[in-house]
């Protein structure tokens, strides 16, 4: 959320965490989704092609 049209410190935390309080709520990664680490690598791409 941006608040940086809003001067006063206490007016701003209470709009941050009302829009915080009124978000989706996270679900996290996908399970059975790779992390980074464990993604299946690319050794050499070819020009004009996709990396995954």
């Amino acid at each position: 959320m941006n608040t940086t049209h809003v001067k006063d410190k206490d007016e701003r935390k209470k709009l941050k965490r009302a829009a915080r309080k009124a978000a989706p709520e996270y679900k996290g990664r996908v399970k059975g989704q790779d992390r980074g680490s464990l993604k299946r690598k690319v050794k050499k791409v070819v020009k004009g092609t996709r990396k995954r």
